[in-house]
């Protein structure tokens, strides 16, 4: 369905080809300066900590936020509006606050490269740093929601099909990242940031004739398309039915949202620790305004109040598209065009550099590393071999996996998304808490608390298992995470706790 104008059509391409060789300059630059697998994971050059606040702002508010989630608002209303646009981002931006600080302690003075290799030799185990190098696989989920939102957002605007679109995008960005590491990385992102913050402006203030009876005139526009679209709960949802899904469940998932690679690890780039605080500054202040990004959803159900276009029904995912491409002029689309893309794209290149890198440091090395040459400089060439073909082989399953999400959705690839990476970081809340925070906390009760969590996620997902004190069930993945999460912290609170008394005997 061709919903793009032929001058929009003729402007995208202009727009993405020039967008590409601005990019591949980037690459270029940062390429030169990568002769090792830790420059790709973390770089060899002073940023500045504004410049890496941006990258990681844009690398936590990513598709989901820019493309994805909005259309969730736009279906279920101001209920999906306070999970996502409000409760989330106040706990994930404190918990990033705590916890960054004391990642970087460790982090710097073991030299930790990856998640895996920081539990690794926080909790003086191979064997640990192995199960989370291959539980950051769940984060190849991420990178499909990510390929789908770019899709949505390139097909619509170019009016091409998806399949070809998504090759294009796999085919592309994958192709760079085998090049360009943390050193190129940076740069784009802080470029990309910088542009979702002016589209970010843009979206919000997209709407603004909807407010020009205030408020109510606002919220009766909304209720007299669905009354349950301003309610503060939403029981025609499986993830907003109660405030325990809003607000209980959300606050969890954000402060253990923060326990992922791309995310956590960023604090590393940094080469002083007195650059922390402003770094920190800049990444909350700007990732607020990019959550916000999701109100938008609101105004597109005003646009579209019976999520149908041109005769079609309008899947949640392809919501913002579709309200970019009817909504703007063609030079202020292609302006908000390429701020999705962005958000896309930072995201994505986070994940491609942190799964690979941990692929090849994590996984291949240590199994395989007896197998590489001797001589320290070859070894360097095969790791930096072995790293993009990697990428290579993550590219090939992100198509197959994301063109599934694209032709059988469940309601969205956000949820396909969720259920991996949710799953992973609630493996990861406890050992990075405990392990910032006491200095001999129990390795069996994290390693035991780890396992739990995977078990009890995926039970309350696949088993849509109710919570007892709630009408929400494990069917959204919010909850199935904070069931995980908590029950890992009884868990290892408990094993501790037996064996410290069993030590003191």
């Amino acid at each position: 369905m061709d919903i793009a104008s032929k001058e929009l059509v003729t402007s995208g391409w202009i727009l993405i080809l020039a967008y590409s060789v601005v990019v591949l300059l980037f690459v270029f630059r940062g390429a030169r300066k990568t002769k090792d697998i830790n420059d790709y994971a973390v770089g060899n050059i002073m940023f500045s900590p504004v410049a890496v606040g941006l990258s990681l702002a844009a690398s936590m508010t990513s598709a989901a936020t820019f493309i994805i989630n909005p259309g969730f608002i736009a279906y279920y209303g101001l209920s999906a509006f306070l999970s996502y646009g409000i409760f989330l981002p106040i706990a994930a931006i404190i918990s990033l606050i705590i916890l960054t600080k004391k990642f970087r302690s460790h982090g710097t003075s073991v030299k930790a490269l990856t998640m895996a290799q920081w539990m690794g030799t926080r909790y003086r185990s191979n064997y640990y740093s192995l199960f989370f190098a291959f539980l950051s696989l769940l984060l190849i989920t991420f990178i499909v929601l990510i390929c789908v939102g770019l899709t949505k957002v390139l097909s619509k605007t170019l009016n091409v099909d998806e399949l070809t679109i998504l090759i294009g995008i796999v085919v592309f960005i994958f192709g760079y990242m085998m090049f360009g590491g943390a050193n190129s990385m940076v740069y784009t992102n802080t470029v990309q940031a910088i542009i979702m913050l002016v589209v970010a402006f843009i979206l919000l203030g997209s709407g603004y004739e909807h407010f020009n009876g205030g408020i109510n005139s606002f919220l009766n526009k909304l209720s007299s398309i669905d009354p349950k679209l301003v309610q503060t709960t939403n029981d025609n949802s499986f993830l907003f039915r109660d405030y325990f899904e809003i607000i209980i469940a959300q606050m969890i998932v954000g402060v253990a949202v923060v326990c992922q690679p791309h995310i956590i690890t960023k604090s590393l780039l940094l080469k002083k620790d007195s650059d922390v605080n402003r770094y920190l500054i800049t990444a909350s202040i700007v990732q607020m305004i990019f959550f916000l990004v999701v109100f938008t959803g609101l105004y597109a159900r005003i646009i579209f109040p019976d999520l149908m276009i041109n005769g079609a029904s309008l899947k949640l995912d392809g919501v913002i598209s579709a309200y970019v491409v009817k909504k703007f002029p063609v030079f202020v689309g292609l302006i908000v065009v390429m701020g999705l893309i962005s958000a896309g794209i930072s995201t994505l290149e986070g994940l491609i550099q942190s799964i690979s890198t941990t692929i090849t440091t994590d996984i291949i090395k240590p199994l395989f590393g007896k197998f590489l040459p001797e001589d320290e400089s070859k070894k360097s060439s095969a790791l930096i071999l072995v790293n993009k073909i990697s990428i290579a082989l993550i590219g090939v399953i992100a198509i197959y996996l994301s063109y599934d999400q694209l032709v059988n959705p469940k309601l969205s690839v956000g949820i396909f998304a969720q259920n991996g990476v949710y799953a992973y970081f609630s493996a990861a809340f406890v050992p990075i808490l405990f392990g910032m925070f006491f200095k001999n906390f129990s390795r069996l009760a994290v390693m035991t608390a780890s396992v739990v969590a995977i078990i009890v996620h995926f039970s309350f997902f696949y088993g849509q298992i109710k919570v007892p004190f709630s009408v929400a069930t494990g069917e959204n993945p919010g909850v199935a995470s904070a069931m995980a999460i908590i029950s890992a912290v009884i868990v290892a609170l408990i094993i501790n706790l037996i064996k410290g008394k069993k030590s003191n005997e």
